[in-house]
């Protein structure tokens, strides 16, 4: 028996290689487990508020000491449900910012119409109405603050939406709101592109004295008009 045993203890060194891979092997598992719950955690937090989204217009009506709010967003290609999640989440930050009486916001394709005349019919993927107090704004509304709905096909390369057009009930609109993780609002390029251009006036700026230095007025005197203006 001991013969045996000493023909099939294996070496040391098959050992270590044994063992090696094996650590190797559960290492790789871990992070492959780690990147997949990554993984896994975006996409539900994306699924339950929608996806991003860019502003391309803003309409607000000042009338009888009641304001309302018209927002026009675009997002990337994606299904029904998603584009009225994505309008709904923005349709309550909006009213988190200005307090509107009332706030409607339409999804449109990145490749769909900008202009307002254009915006209508199979353009407009989604559409959500927020009315938070329906009762003190107009009589007869039945106290129903939402009105959801969206069309269940994919966009046309020219950014219009085919397929059947979804009514939600106020039940699954409920759900929904009350599901977001985030109620974040969309990007507005406006601003981004204004910041850009501080920043690069302010670099400019830098730049103009020969030792790299800002270049400051002496005090008490005034700066001269920008040439042109």
């Amino acid at each position: 028996m001991k013969a045996l045993l000493r023909i099939f203890r294996p070496s040391r060194k098959l050992v270590i290689v044994i063992g090696g891979t094996a650590l190797f092997i559960g290492a790789s598992g871990g992070v492959a487990v780690y990147i997949g719950r990554d993984n896994i955690i975006g996409q539900v937090l994306e699924e339950a508020n929608g996806v991003s989204c860019t502003d391309v217009n803003l309409v607000t009506i000042k009338k009888q000491d009641r304001v309302w709010i018209r927002k026009y967003i675009k997002t990337e290609p994606t299904d029904g449900m998603t584009r009225v999640k994505t309008a709904l989440r923005v349709a309550q930050a909006i009213y988190a910012q200005e307090r509107p009486d009332l706030v409607q916001v339409v999804v449109l394709d990145e490749n769909g119409p900008t202009l307002r005349s254009d915006i209508r019919g199979r353009a407009i993927g989604a559409d959500v109405v927020y009315i938070p107090h329906p009762d003190q704004l107009v009589e007869g509304l039945n106290g129903k603050p939402y009105t959801a709905r969206y069309y269940d096909g994919q966009a046309s390369e020219n950014g219009l939406f085919f397929g059947e057009r979804i009514d939600l009930p106020d039940e699954e609109i409920q759900a929904l709101n009350a599901s977001f993780k985030q109620r974040s609002d969309c990007i507005d390029p406006t601003a981004v592109a204004a910041t850009a251009g501080e920043g690069n006036e302010k670099g400019g700026e830098e730049d103009a004295s020969p030792e790299g230095e800002a270049v400051s007025s002496p005090e008490g005197s005034k700066a001269a008009p920008a040439s042109g203006h």
